[in-house]
């Protein structure tokens, strides 16, 4: 290869990646949402007194890790799912299920206004 030709292989790397580097910010944005616990409830190994967090995952959606963020701190990790809505969701919401020792887990997360909704470990062994 000569210096030419080089360059030229640079340059259009250099354009290529341009264009790439917003779709991967997009991507990693779209990735987290907001939501609200009114009872204490476990994600993961972990129980969560009520209050405001914020959901983050990263992978594929058929197996994402999941961080739960409160005062810009994780306070939990699991593993779940990105499941698609057939509508976007009204509201946030949260479901929760009864565990065998009578304490609340949660299982999905619905996001305002959008149609990924988190279904969490817990909820894909039962």
């Amino acid at each position: 290869m000569n210096m030419q030709s080089t360059k030229l292989l640079a340059a259009s790397a250099a354009f290529a990646l341009s264009f790439s580097i917003p779709v991967f910010a997009k991507a990693s944005h779209n990735d987290a949402g907001s939501f609200d616990l009114t009872q204490r409830a476990r994600v993961g190994s972990t129980m969560l007194p009520p209050g405001h967090y914020k959901a983050e995952w990263v992978g594929p959606n058929q197996d994402v890790n999941v961080s739960i963020v409160r005062h810009g701190k994780v306070v939990a990790t699991t593993k779940g799912q990105v499941k698609e809505l057939p509508k976007p969701a009204p509201y946030n919401a949260v479901t929760v299920k009864n565990t065998t020792n009578h304490t609340q887990r949660v299982e999905e997360i619905d996001f305002n206004n959008r149609r990924d909704a988190l279904v969490l470990s817990g909820a894909l062994s039962s």
